[in-house]
């Protein structure tokens, strides 16, 4: 997304941070009997079907990933990895967190906004400490409360937060981004303004497993990419049978 959008696309790497696809499959087993206006599910398995496992987040390790999304808000993924293989020497939170903030902004200038970005980062790392950036500690947290500390940060907003909580800390959270909002457009579904109650509409109709929301979001991206784009490629679209081609 080269237009500062509010969403953020990632591409994937030729080692993709490990992922189980059993969780997965094994979800989409069950007979679900939902007779609701918008199938979600259903959008999942025909993505699913068709572009297959995304192996996201497309970062070396979760802390990578926690940084990323804080360097690729308002900007591509383009300019983002270019700051990330700036810091990649300091990519430890005790090595980024001993860093004089000036210093992090020189190294990550590529993403924009890089004075702000680095006032963020020092923000989340001060938050991250307070774990002792233990991430099986904060996994042990309530999700609900968790989401709430992260926005809490300042500079972390509900997408990053949520993708964090999905990629970094492996929490079922369905983000709400640009992708899925034009997507779901486009197929013919009214979905809300407000950023929560969208997720939650969304969440409501799968299990609780982070693997399906985590393999969600990199499908939506993926299809928005190479489907529907701001002016949708329609020709073998997976979703054209279900699809009312909304401007």
């Amino acid at each position: 997304m080269a237009r500062r959008p509010s969403a953020f696309i990632l591409q994937k790497r030729r080692k993709p941070w490990k992922i189980s696809q059993s969780a997965v499959a094994h979800s989409f087993q069950k007979n679900w009997r939902i007779e609701v206006k918008h199938q979600y599910p259903l959008i999942y398995r025909k993505l699913y079907g068709h572009y297959g496992p995304q192996n996201w987040w497309p970062a070396d390790t979760p802390f990578e990933m926690m940084i990323g999304a804080i360097l690729v808000q308002n900007t591509s993924w383009r300019n983002a990895e270019k700051a990330i293989n700036r810091l990649k020497p300091f990519l430890e939170p005790r090595k980024l967190d001993d860093l004089p903030e000036e210093k992090i902004a020189e190294l990550i200038r590529p993403s924009g906004y890089y004075n702000i970005k680095a006032r963020r980062i020092r923000s989340f790392l001060s938050w991250f400490k307070t774990y002792a950036y233990d991430l099986d500690r904060i996994k042990e947290r309530e999700k609900a409360a968790l989401r709430e500390e992260l926005l809490n940060v300042k500079g972390i907003g509900p997408e990053t937060a949520d993708a964090i909580l999905v990629y970094a800390f492996e929490k079922p959270v369905f983000i709400v981004d640009a992708y899925a909002r034009r997507i779901f457009h486009r197929i013919g579904y009214d979905m809300p303004a407000s950023y929560d109650r969208f997720r939650v509409l969304v969440e409501e109709q799968f299990p609780p497993d982070a693997q399906i929301f985590n393999e969600f979001h990199a499908l939506l991206v993926e299809h928005g990419k190479t489907h529907c784009r701001t002016v949708p490629l329609c020709g073998g679209c997976p979703l054209a049978d279900i699809c009312q081609k909304r401007k």
